[in-house]
């Protein structure tokens, strides 16, 4: 479904959504830590798609309202400085710890941090070669998720 004209919200294609596209983002292992969050990032599959975002938000974060807090801010964040991350890459934030930020001082801290270890993590010696390997489909190959196993 298409976005109305005027309307600036968060698209399903611009969502990290599968669990193997979490997985493989995971797999690559190349990620970047600062305060309360830690980035991961992968190339995607596609080099000319915009940049996309997946969120975990644990529930020793809190309760429900403060992981969904959490959620919201980070969204947004991404959605300010979608333009500016370099295309062709999944991200996935991890929220270790720590209070929401809150205002709009908090605002502008979120997406600063977004853009820094964004920059970080891409700009890092091997990335380059990561994103060659996944996009030709050579090195490191999707991880097929098991279902977890029953106790007997």
């Amino acid at each position: 479904m298409a976005e109305p004209a005027g309307r600036t919200g968060f698209p399903r294609a611009a969502r990290v959504l599968s669990p193997n596209d979490f997985a493989r983002v995971f797999a690559i292992r190349r990620s970047a830590a600062s305060g309360p969050l830690v980035l991961y990032a992968c190339p995607a599959a596609v080099a000319v798609q915009p940049a996309r975002l997946g969120l975990s938000v644990s529930r020793r974060i809190g309760n429900a309202v403060v992981r969904n807090r959490w959620k919201r801010r980070l969204r947004e964040a991404f959605r300010q400085v979608r333009s500016q991350l370099p295309a062709g890459n999944d991200f996935v934030i991890v929220v270790r710890s720590g209070r929401t930020p809150s205002g709009a001082a908090g605002a502008r801290q979120v997406e600063e941090m977004i853009g820094a270890l964004a920059a970080r993590v891409v700009a890092r010696p091997g990335y380059a070669a990561a994103a060659s390997d996944a996009r030709h489909g050579t090195g490191t190959q999707s991880p097929t998720i098991q279902p977890p196993r029953r106790r007997r």
